[in-house]
């Protein structure tokens, strides 16, 4: 029961105003351009990333990274020890986020094409990578996979952009694009 109720019961027998027509035509034709304008936007705007994604063990996702790492790295990032990885083009690459990292360095080609495979062995983490506007969420027993083709060298930036505890704002990793 309402404090003051309407004056007419039957509220919805009324009849309309014509400025509320007017905004109810307005929004219904803003709704359907912009349901025409998302797959447009995805497939000529290039706006999102198709990705694909698959359950995987944690322990299983981190043996395929130590592996290409162990067999791609060609030097290590700094005094952290981090091993910076230089896969052939047009192979499959692993990046793992955990407490409060991202492993390992990527070193990429530019102009080539890779398949990015992403996972946590904790908590869900964030994928940001900066400067460009790719954002991906990532969860542990799931394998993120994304096809990606850097077009500029230079060092990108990993983050996490999900609050992922104590350590989170140290949690950065880099990706390298270099001319071939």
């Amino acid at each position: 029961m309402s404090i003051f109720p309407p004056e007419k019961r039957i509220w919805w027998k009324e009849p309309i105003e014509r400025s509320e027509i007017l905004w109810i035509v307005i929004a219904l034709v803003w709704s359907l351009i912009m349901f025409v304008m998302m797959p447009y936007w995805h497939i000529a705007g290039e706006q999102n990333l198709s990705n694909e994604a698959y359950r995987i063990r944690p322990e299983v996702f981190a043996e395929r990274t130590e592996a290409m790492a162990e067999k791609y790295t060609v030097r290590e990032e700094g005094d952290t020890g981090i091993p910076v990885v230089h896969p052939p083009a047009g192979s499959d690459i692993y990046m793992l986020a955990r407490l409060w990292e991202w492993w390992p360095v990527l070193e990429l080609e530019k102009d080539q094409t890779y398949r990015l495979h992403l996972s946590s062995m904790d908590y869900q983490h964030g994928f940001s990578l900066l400067p460009e506007n790719i954002n991906l969420q990532i969860h542990p027993d799931y394998e993120m996979v994304v096809t990606i083709k850097p077009n500029r060298s230079g060092e990108y930036s990993v983050v996490c952009n999900e609050f992922c505890g104590i350590g989170h704002h140290t949690m950065v990793g880099r990706i390298h694009v270099v001319d071939k």
